[in-house]
């Protein structure tokens, strides 16, 4: 099934392939530039001669926090993987989002860390290994194509997307309550727009609910999902989005994205800068949401310009809010390191 797709992407597939590997080189370049522009005005003689009184046992603290929310998410996306039934233990499937995350942060790939970990979580068995390697790494180094994938593929990145949905709830839920909070500094109508935020969302999930618990629509989700090859993946949605575990997992996903603002704040915090907690629950959220085109390697560049110029508002100095955006991206690294012994191991 799929030699007819490959006839018939060659006479168009010329300057796709040349975008494709040019990019990466063009979100390196962006990164430097924007990384560049971020500390450009930043006067380190004076930085370094200055009070500065460093705390560095808050990176301790902001490495557990960080670290913390990638086990979280794992822990997630585990559960929603075993409940539409695949049989990898809740240890494997954090191995996996650990490894994934590492390949977000830049590293060389055909493909991000979702896919990778969506891919290679179809062929765990229940204890725990990886089954037709073979076949595994002919997947992985190639392009994936869900138009002719096998439902076992499909379900899985249904699985990896409702976690992604999940995880965006909870960063826009946590954003919009920053801007009730703390919106009036970023613009009059700044409490307003949190009120927005905050009742759209929790508006997608009243509606998301109820299209679960009513039967006919249930049934025609299912029916589309069937056309779709993921008849297995309703138990999963209404794991995610049915009454009351959307409460739930609401919560679980706010406390996710809530560990990585303590980790920012702790960053801060060692460089001796008492943020506005409202700063952060609206900076970071906002950033996140940037973080989703494709312009910057793992948001290096984009983090630092973007968080100088909100916390400024609340008059933070932005030469401080670079580093603390600096230690903050290295630390985000450190905390997946882990995953480098599942990418090793299959070396």
């Amino acid at each position: 099934m799929s030699s007819p797709s490959n006839t018939t992407s060659k006479p168009t597939s010329g300057w796709k392939v040349a975008l494709k590997r040019a990019w990466p080189t063009i979100r390196i370049l962006l990164s430097i530039a924007l990384l560049w522009k971020a500390t450009s005005g930043i006067d380190w003689d004076a930085l370094l001669n200055s009070d500065l009184q460093m705390q560095p046992w808050w990176f301790l603290a902001a490495i557990f926090c960080m670290f913390s929310a990638f086990i979280g998410g794992g822990l997630r996306w585990g559960y929603l993987m075993r409940k539409v039934g695949f049989q990898g233990s809740l240890k494997n499937y954090i191995s996996l989002y650990l490894a994934g995350g590492l390949i977000n942060q830049g590293l060389p790939s055909t493909l991000g860390g979702d896919s990778y970990r969506a891919i290679t979580a179809t062929h765990l068995n229940d204890s725990g290994k990886l089954t037709q390697e073979k076949e595994l790494n002919e997947e992985l180094h190639h392009s994936v194509d869900l138009e002719h994938a096998t439902p076992k593929l499909r379900l899985s990145f249904s699985m990896v997307l409702v976690d992604r949905l999940l995880g965006l709830a909870g960063n826009n839920l946590l954003g919009g309550i920053g801007l009730i909070l703390g919106g009036a500094t970023l613009a009059s109508w700044g409490t307003d727009l949190g009120y927005l935020v905050t009742g759209v969302m929790i508006l997608a999930g009243i509606v998301a609910a109820i299209i679960l618990a009513w039967g006919p629509s249930c049934n025609l989700l299912q029916k589309f999902l069937g056309k779709m090859q993921m008849q297995q993946a309703l138990p999963g949605i209404k794991l995610a989005f049915s009454w009351p575990m959307n409460v739930a997992q609401g919560v679980f996903a706010i406390g996710i994205h809530s560990l990585t603002i303590l980790t920012l704040l702790f960053c801060l915090k060692a460089y001796g800068v008492n943020a506005p907690i409202e700063s952060l629950m609206i900076g970071l959220p906002a950033l996140s949401l940037l973080l989703m085109l494709p312009i910057s390697i793992s948001g290096w560049g984009l983090r630092e310009a973007t968080l100088s110029s909100v916390l400024a508002l609340w008059g933070v100095d932005p030469s401080l809010t670079v580093l603390a955006s600096i230690s903050y991206g290295a630390i985000t690294v450190i905390s997946v390191l882990p995953g480098a012994f599942i990418l090793l191991k299959r070396k």
